[in-house]
């Protein structure tokens, strides 16, 4: 949790609405391995981080809810009565699709004032987007006494994403925002939607994120064709998802559909098997495998399932290049946002420098990097500092 962030939201609130809210911290998210699994019924292995979403929240005796957006100093009013998804509605239809997704449940909701912010790198892949429908979710849950599980939030937030942003994200996300454990990823099964914790020892190594800082336009809608691609291929199967093929029941079927899309169902069939092999890693203190298998993931992410994009690429060459790099892949739905790298400890400065300045020389603009810590999940901050 961010402190500081949360005396900003707390200072704006009081300047805005002028009362005591109640104050929720949720948290982005990182994935180590395990991309576009999610939706596949696979297995991934996200965490919360310490960067997020604070939001402040309490009712409101108008007869409109208000949100204040703080870092982009935008304020929305809506009827709670009256939603529907917004044309280029950008943050605000994450809100209202929470409020909507909880009036579907025969929830009442009543009229609220708001303010949040954030400091989630936009487009970075640490899922912004889950952590402000998880925040709202958690807020409005326990604003108005609506007595919803952990569970039964994170799907609210996961239906907001596709009613009314329009993806059709699988469960990873929100549920890394809402289940996060300190110092701890989780094995998640998408299918189940049930985790198992695995406290993790980088020993001389941290967790760098680079951003690209690109964002290119296509995500989206690429996105969803290889969703679709994935539950065509299933079908073909006869199988629920692809997490239960393997590469032989892939084979089989090969002159039945493009190279293009077996390359995709195999890159989802051989990245769920990854997962599982980190895991084994993990068990037995193996940081050189866990390093080895990121560079698979990066791997399968560009050349198979081709979402990458030549930014990423160029910086997972520079990670391969680099003996204080154990690994190194994209992270998020691709053709922009971060890399994740696990660099030793004591040359992380060097590396940063160094990597910096090739992205600057090759590319004409910045990268930016950060350094992650794995944390808690969504939560309310005590109500003594309110």
């Amino acid at each position: 949790m961010n402190k500081k962030l949360v005396k900003e939201v707390k200072q704006s609130f009081k300047e805005h609405f002028r009362t005591k809210p109640l104050i929720v911290f949720s948290p982005g998210r990182i994935n180590l391995i395990g991309e576009h699994t999610d939706y596949n019924d696979g297995f991934a292995f996200p965490a919360a981080i310490n960067k997020g979403i604070a939001l402040a929240i309490s009712k409101s005796t108008s007869n409109v809810s208000s949100v204040y957006a703080l870092n982009k100093e935008e304020i929305y009013a809506f009827d709670t009565s009256k939603i529907k998804p917004l044309v280029d509605g950008g943050w605000r239809n994450y809100v209202i699709g929470v409020v909507a997704e909880l009036q579907m449940l025969g929830k009442q909701i009543g009229n609220f004032d708001s303010v949040f912010a954030g400091n989630i790198p936009g487009g970075a892949g640490m899922s912004s987007s889950a952590a402000l429908e998880n925040s709202f979710v958690y807020g409005l849950n326990d604003l108005f006494d609506l007595g919803l599980t952990k569970h039964q939030m994170i799907l609210v937030s996961q239906k907001a994403e596709h009613n009314f942003a329009g993806v059709k994200c699988g469960i990873m996300d929100q549920y890394a925002s809402m289940f996060g454990i300190k110092k701890s990823a989780l094995l998640l099964d998408c299918r189940t939607v049930e985790s198992e914790p695995f406290k993790i020892d980088f020993k001389d190594y941290k967790l760098m994120l680079i951003n690209s800082n690109v964002k290119h336009d296509l995500s989206e809608s690429a996105y969803n064709d290889r969703r679709k691609v994935c539950e065509r291929v299933s079908e073909l199967l006869h199988l629920d998802a692809l997490r239960d093929a393997s590469k032989e029941d892939l084979d089989r079927i090969k002159t039945d559909i493009s190279e293009e899309d077996y390359q995709k169902a195999l890159y989802v069939i051989n990245e769920n098997n990854r997962v599982k092999q980190f895991s084994e890693a993990i068990k037995k203190d193996d940081i050189e495998a866990l390093g080895n298998l990121l560079y698979q993931s990066h791997e399968g992410l560009s050349t198979n399932y081709k979402v990458s994009c030549k930014e990423l690429d160029f910086l997972v060459d520079r990670a391969k290049e680099n003996t204080n790099v154990l690994g190194a892949r994209m992270m998020g739905g691709g053709f922009g946002g971060c890399t994740i790298n696990l660099v030793k400890k004591d040359e992380f400065k060097k590396f940063k420098k160094e990597v910096s300045k090739r992205f600057r020389a090759t590319f004409e603009y910045d990268c930016s990097v950060y350094s992650v810590k794995l944390s808690r999940g969504t939560q309310i901050v005590k109500k003594e500092n309110n």
